[in-house]
């Protein structure tokens, strides 16, 4: 694989898209106890709105979403994943998450965003709209509600991430997702694999997210590992408590072969008065599946000009 940065691919993306190729910058954040948090910066203004992504995945995730929206925005690295530092106690659950999730917020952002988030992310939003109303203007979550288990995804993908933890190259890697079927096209498939690994000083090449290894873990210790404990213990996080004391308006974007079913968003209904449901005819990750779709959402979330 050809040497790139994280940002080579932005200008095919943008062409294809007909669009600018925006500013975006990496940005880091030292936390109260030395672990670093980072981000992805889009636009030179403030930002508008603020991403978080769901387990496995890195900031990376939203490119083509925000190509499409084209306005400031913060996409982060939840701890454990992409450049941010993993979490000793491997305690990647909403509540735990959020305390970073608004430090974040108060250093990079200068008013109330439009929080976005999908999946983990999704519960995450949650948990900073509840405790932090400030800083949230309105909270859309993206495929996932409390009541969901998605550990019930797609075997494939579990069994993926419980395989090896490091590989002889990036080829490698790429040529492992597309035997899973994942990744999409060769040139998808290279693109995620390589803002999603890192290679080592040993010159071996590992996935940036912690989650990868904590299943390979299980498996080599004879344990499930499509259900290791630190992931049981993200996706049985409560958030319906949450999601009760947010009082920015509640959006549900929902994939219609995602992990939320039509009973799961009319619970979500019931339990958030005032919610509205969204669906887009795609998988559990909507901003790779629709970006454009997901980004006209989005963007009808926003303030008007």
């Amino acid at each position: 694989m050809p040497e790139r940065d994280e940002f080579s691919f932005l200008p095919a993306q943008a062409t294809d898209l007909g669009r600018d190729v925006p500013s975006v910058e990496r940005v880091h954040l030292t936390l109260p106890d030395g672990r670093t948090l980072s981000g992805l910066r889009w636009g030179d203004a403030p930002p508008a709105v603020t991403l978080l992504h769901g387990a496995g995945l890195n900031a990376h995730t939203w490119d083509t979403t925000l190509l499409h929206l084209g306005v400031p925005a913060l996409a982060l690295d939840l701890p454990g994943h992409g450049d941010s530092s993993w979490r000793d106690d491997a305690a990647y659950v909403a509540r735990v998450l959020a305390p970073d999730v608004v430090t974040a917020l108060e250093e990079w952002t200068s008013g109330a965003q439009v929080l976005v988030g999908h999946s983990l992310g999704g519960l995450t939003a949650a948990a900073v709209a509840a405790s932090r109303p400030d800083l949230v203007s309105r909270l859309a979550i993206v495929d996932i509600t409390p009541g969901v288990d998605p550990s019930a995804g797609p075997a494939q993908i579990r069994a993926f991430f419980a395989g090896p933890t490091d590989w002889a190259s990036r080829e490698d890697l790429v040529e492992r997702a597309l035997s899973f079927g994942l990744g999409g096209s060769p040139e998808a498939a290279a693109r995620g694999v390589f803002l999603n690994s890192r290679v080592r000083p040993d010159g071996r090449v590992e996935w940036k997210h912690h989650f990868a290894h904590l299943a390979a873990a299980a498996a080599n210790a004879g344990a499930d590992p499509t259900t290791p404990d630190a992931v049981k213990a993200v996706l049985s996080a409560t958030g319906w408590d949450d999601l009760a004391e947010v009082t920015a308006p509640v959006t549900l974007i929902r994939g219609e072969r995602g992990f939320v079913t039509i009973p799961d968003a009319e619970e979500l209904e019931r339990r958030v008065p005032g919610a509205v449901v969204h669906a887009l005819p795609t998988g559990h990750n909507a901003q790779e599946d629709d970006p454009e779709g997901l980004a006209h959402l989005i963007r009808s979330l926003l303030p008007s000009p």
